[in-house]
């Protein structure tokens, strides 16, 4: 076998890759999108002609993920967990569809909200859906997880959820990779994935049949292990139950301790669900209590306090044994085993903060530029901001935001508040994100002639994740006229500092109008744009 230093995320795309996927789908989002860009660099994907063009939204991912499915091709979904949220309607109705060729989901959750707006953790859309979730402890298991994900989801004929946190998904480890194996054949499925209630009642009661089996996976699987100390006395034990990443974060603590008081502790690690209820069981009966140790939410906490009953302890998150929010560490860990783990070295002191700034020569600022001398003539404007980078308006020097909710929710908002009776209402959204799911919101806007102005902000990239292609770039104009918008109200503006009087006299102008204005300030991202410099001048190098 060959060992390749690997990103979890790039581990997770090797995986899909060498498991024969036919195409990934997926929108950017950290921390999930280092696996998309991997296989779209990746040199044998190419030769293979695996599908890896980024998607609109999470939503058209999933469904077109399950279209390769229906065809039996095996496919994969990528998101970051709030990526959920969007593909919920047909990620919970494939779990009732089935699935032919396999079909993985990728969540990568973000505790401690690294670059998230919420600690969701995707167990539970696993776990609401019916379906197998596996959630790797290391780089190591995050790549053989692929090839076993994909077996298992076509055995069931089922999706299945692959759940990984931020320091999972961008920590390096040596792994060991195989040969890649061949894409399925074409093979069309023929059941019948129509939802239509008499159907989907039989399909679900099928669903429900199928529990026993995933269950009895989780009880035999390879991820899942147990470890227990060698002292006799059961009463004085603690258990241990370690969900994914948190593993390591156990061994790490434990390995601080002598050999004596390890075999203190008995460990079931916990890699693949539905939660091994048979191992948990046998995990209690020799311990005299319990520690659930998962990084995210109490999913498992709660379910092991189910399934042992009142009588039995079960500590973790929900009783404070390690803190409510925000990501695990070897720290908080060992502190909830009772450990006094070393201190390598001394707090920082002294350290300014240095909170995050848009790039100096970003269009976006020139644009804030014009709106803070709006907000600032006009005490009542509030502005409805979006998610990007261009969220950084909220902060000093501009502080320009009134609020940033969700993927698109800046124009929907500004509409709201317009019906309120709140003049002016401004949105702001960037161009990635209004074809994500703005165009929706625009088009309520048009059909209600709501007295609101839209600031398109567009830096012809994915800016916040990377730069990846926008799925509207050099489209928004048709777009928006496609919709209804009157074309005096449609604006094109170039974002630079000479032209930031001249941007702010449009506003007040649009403002002045009663309907809806769309305003597009185009200038491309400056990291796109010195890169898209270094690449010419490369190709220009080698003629």
């Amino acid at each position: 076998m060959e060992k390749k230093l690997l990103l979890g995320d790039e581990a997770i795309a090797l995986g899909a890759i060498h498991a024969g996927l036919s195409g990934v789908y997926a929108y950017p989002g950290t921390p999930s999108t280092e696996i998309t860009e991997f296989i779209q660099k990746n040199p044998y994907a190419k030769e293979q002609k695996i599908r890896s063009r980024w998607c609109t939204n999470e939503k058209t991912a999933m469904e077109a993920a399950l279209g390769m499915s229906y065809a039996g091709k095996r496919a994969l979904v990528c998101m970051k967990h709030v990526g959920m949220n969007v593909c919920a309607d047909a990620f919970v109705n494939s779990a009732i569809t089935g699935v032919e060729g396999g079909l993985v989901v990728l969540a990568a959750d973000d505790p401690s909200m690294h670059s998230s707006q919420n600690e969701q953790d995707s167990r539970f859309y696993g776990k609401f859906a019916l379906i197998p979730i596996f959630e790797p402890s290391n780089q190591q298991e995050a790549y053989d997880m692929m090839k076993i994900a994909f077996d298992f989801s076509e055995a069931i004929k089922e999706p299945v959820l692959l759940r990984v946190v931020t320091r999972l998904a961008h920590s390096r480890a040596a792994v060991e990779v195989s040969e890649p194996q061949p894409q399925n054949a074409m093979r069309p499925s023929t059941d019948q994935w129509v939802l239509l209630p008499g159907i989907a009642k039989k399909k679900y009661a099928a669903l429900l049949e199928k529990q026993d089996s995933m269950l009895m996976a989780a009880n035999k699987s390879q991820f899942n292990k147990s470890e227990y100390g060698a002292s006799t006395d059961k009463a004085a034990k603690t258990g241990i139950v370690a969900c994914g990443i948190g593993y390591n974060y156990v061994k790490e603590a434990l390995a601080q301790l002598p050999e004596e008081e390890q075999a203190k502790f008995n460990i079931e690690k916990v890699s693949q669900y539905p939660l091994p209820e048979q191992r948990i069981q046998m995990l209690a009966k020799e311990s005299g209590k319990l520690l659930v140790v998962e990084d995210g939410q109490p999913v498992v906490e709660q379910d092991v306090k189910a399934l042992l009953g009142t009588g039995y302890v079960v500590t973790g998150r929900l009783t404070g044994a390690l803190p409510r929010t925000g990501e695990l560490t070897p720290d908080s860990v060992a502190a909830a085993l009772g450990v006094e783990a070393p201190q390598l070295m001394e707090p920082a002191k002294n350290l300014a903060g240095r909170p995050p700034q848009l790039c100096q020569g970003c269009g976006h600022r020139d644009v804030y530029g014009a709106l803070r001398e709006i907000i600032d003539e006009m005490p009542d404007a509030r502005v409805f901001g979006d998610i990007g980078c261009y969220t950084l308006g909220a902060l000093p020097p501009f502080k320009a935001l009134s609020s940033c909710v969700d993927m698109g929710a800046s124009i929907t908002m500004a509409k709201g508040a317009a019906d309120a009776g709140l003049r002016p209402a401004i949105a702001v959204i960037g161009d990635s994100t209004f074809t994500h799911s703005g165009m929706t919101g625009l088009l309520d806007a048009i059909n209600d002639n709501s007295a609101i102005t839209v600031i398109i902000s567009d830096n012809l990239t994915t800016g916040m994740t990377g730069g990846q292609d926008s799925a509207g770039t050099n489209k928004f104009e048709a777009i928006c006229l496609g919709l209804g918008m009157d074309p005096a109200h449609l604006h094109v503006v170039t974002p630079l500092p000479k032209n930031i009087p001249a941007i702010a006299q449009l506003i007040r102008d649009e403002i002045a109008y009663e309907g809806v204005s769309v305003i597009i300030p185009r200038r491309e991202c400056i990291q796109t744009a010195a890169r898209h410099a270094r690449e010419k001048a490369k190709a220009k190098a080698k003629k």
